[in-house]
């Protein structure tokens, strides 16, 4: 029988910022292997990309053009890999904490990027309403910060690529224990391999200065517009980690260190 409506029409939400998969034979994003994103297969163990930012690469100092232009003419939607070539792309694996400025910032699209982290300064992002970073199969956590984006009401997320999601339950790495004080630390210059980022400057809760107070790292996973998000936690206190919220319905409910940590069964 034949279809009388007509043929559909499908429209690419996000646009030209695809990323190809191919070109030259060469893929122009990393492959990840922190735990198989297709099936269930445990895993004792998890841990953070290593990888640093290049800040002398070309796709980095692009980026920051993008981010100047767009934070100066006031643009509600934000699309940076459409500005970018891909052996670029595939030079971001982070995004510069200037960011912050991007306050009248809707849409924020990373649709197949190449990043393993996102800075915290995502939650001064007042605005932003979407955030689209889908098909980016090496970010695998957010930053506890993005919950202070009050307004995000829709996201879309790779969700077989998080820490812990419901479908596969990946573990989580596991975090450092809590320093009662930071003074032998230089938080400007961390190890991401072990702290999950290259710099802790104030409380993913508080917002006061770690420098000057001790530091705790936990996750929770926590719905965050669409998604439920494992959140990175870099508190200040084991007060503000106490006054975190409970975690998501069918997640592990209690902010925890990760390695070892009960999880419910995969759906």
């Amino acid at each position: 029988m034949a279809y009388e409506g007509g043929p559909g029409l499908f429209v690419n939400r996000w646009g030209d910022t695809s990323d190809p998969a191919w070109v030259g034979g060469e893929s122009y994003r990393d492959v990840c292997k922190c735990f198989d994103q297709a099936r269930p297969r445990p895993r004792a163990r998890v841990g953070f990309h290593s990888e640093s930012q290049d800040t002398s690469a070309p796709g980095w100092q692009r980026l920051l053009e993008l981010v100047d232009e767009a934070a100066a003419d006031g643009r509600e939607e934000f699309r940076p890999l459409a500005g970018l070539s891909p052996v670029e792309r595939r030079q971001i694996v982070t995004l510069p904490s200037s960011i912050a400025k991007l306050t009248a910032v809707k849409r924020f699209v990373l649709y197949g990027s190449n990043l393993v982290r996102i800075p915290p300064e995502i939650g001064a992002m007042a605005s932003l309403e979407e955030f689209t970073p889908y098909t980016s199969y090496r970010l695998h956590w957010l930053p506890y910060e993005i919950t202070r984006c009050s307004r995000l009401a829709r996201s879309t997320v790779s969700t077989r690529a998080l820490f812990g999601n419901h479908k596969l339950r990946p573990p989580f790495p596991r975090l450092q224990p809590p320093r009662s004080s930071v003074a032998d630390l230089d938080l400007t210059a961390l190890n991401a391999s072990r702290w999950g980022t290259e710099a802790i400057h104030s409380c993913s809760a508080c917002n006061r200065s770690v420098k000057q107070h001790s530091l705790h790292q936990v996750w929770i996973s926590l719905r965050v517009a669409t998604d439920v998000l494992p959140l990175l936690v870099n508190a200040c206190s084991a007060t503000c980690v106490d006054a975190l919220p409970q975690g998501a319905e069918g997640y592990v409910q209690f902010p925890h260190t990760g390695g070892k940590v009960d999880q419910p069964a995969s759906d």
